[in-house]
């Protein structure tokens, strides 16, 4: 019997895990919705059938095989280890366990090799970094990445639904609840998340640290600077890579070409390329406007955009627990 849980199951990525794992037909023969003490009781359907949503304590006492938690770090942080000690495998979707040197921080297509029956709490890379990664990996085994530059241009919708409830009242010329210092309609704020002391806010340094993670190479290069602008469907990145060793941008294409997860949507002259209204819904990473930095040696510039509730969060943190299912890690 595979029993599953979703922890945060009302939430924007609660409910997008849901419409994935309808998608993917995991092997799952009970699956637990759990959110906090005032969802519980209500009606979500899955596959076609209502469940009622349960409490943490109850999803914990029945012992699930996997817990795919996206319900805020201070949830994961109190409850990820309960349902650790009792034998569940916890994939963790907040920032809670990411930079823990203990706990493995998967993009499947990049690392899930790592994982052993022992892993009980997975964390799952931030959006931005995901995206990221997914099109650097290949790239920096093929050619070595010296350093990175990069601005993200991100979704709103990666700061959950108050922010869409703003976009939509300013839209509109309604007052109401800010999820942002700023109006974001019409707008762009060059500032996610909170500003740390190094005056990079938490979003920027998440990009830096996971990804020396993820790679497990800490001598790369990386500065980034990330905006919320008023779109849906998903972020944006503009990176900007210099190698060690020299490459042709045929060579870039053509490695991207055949990397899984990834599509090359590159054709300037008939104005192809990824942009979150076409990206959105989908599991792939889009990657176009390649071409050469000819102000530097070795440089390159890629755009890279994604559904950052699916690949981002959603998508990414079911393949891992396919992988954990089919090499029977659970």
């Amino acid at each position: 019997m595979m029993k599953v849980a979703i922890v945060g199951a009302t939430g924007m990525v609660g409910r997008v895990m849901l419409r994935v794992l309808e998608e993917r037909k995991l092997p799952i023969d009970e699956i637990l919705l759990v959110a906090s003490t005032r969802s519980v009781g209500k009606k979500i359907n899955y596959r076609g059938k209502p469940h009622s949503v349960i409490g943490l304590e109850e999803a914990v006492n029945a012992h699930p095989n996997i817990a795919l938690f996206s319900a805020g770090g201070e949830t994961s942080l109190e409850w990820a280890p309960k349902f650790a000690a009792a034998g569940t495998t916890v994939i963790d979707n907040s920032s809670a366990w990411r930079m823990d040197s203990n706990k493995k921080l998967v993009v499947p297509e990049i690392n899930a090799d790592l994982l052993t029956k022992k892993d009980k709490i997975i964390a799952n890379p931030n959006c931005s970094t995901i995206q990221m990664v997914m099109a650097l990996a290949p790239l920096h085994k093929a050619f070595n990445i010296k350093r990175i530059v990069i601005s993200t241009y991100q979704s709103i919708t990666g700061t959950g639904v108050k922010a869409v409830e703003q976009l939509s009242n300013e839209a509109n010329g309604k007052v109401g609840d800010m999820a942002y210092p700023h109006p974001i309609y019409e707008n762009a704020l060059p500032q996610c998340d909170i500003f740390m002391e190094n005056d990079y806010t938490k979003e920027e340094m998440k990009l830096v640290n996971e990804t020396h993670k993820i790679f497990n190479d800490s001598s790369i290069g990386i500065t980034a600077t990330a905006i919320r602008i008023p779109v849906v469907g998903g972020h944006s990145e503009s990176v900007n890579l210099e190698f060690k060793n020299s490459f042709e941008v045929n060579e870039i294409r053509s490695i991207l070409e055949q990397t899984r997860g990834v599509e090359v949507q590159d054709n300037p002259k008939k104005n192809i390329y990824p942009m979150p209204i076409e990206a959105k819904g989908k599991d792939s990473v889009f990657v176009g406007r390649i071409r050469r930095d000819k102000s530097i040696k070795n440089g390159l510039n890629l755009w890279i955009v994604s559904d950052n509730l699916r690949k981002g969060a959603a998508t990414n943190t079911i393949q891992i627990a396919e992988y954990l299912i089919e090499n029977r890690l659970v």
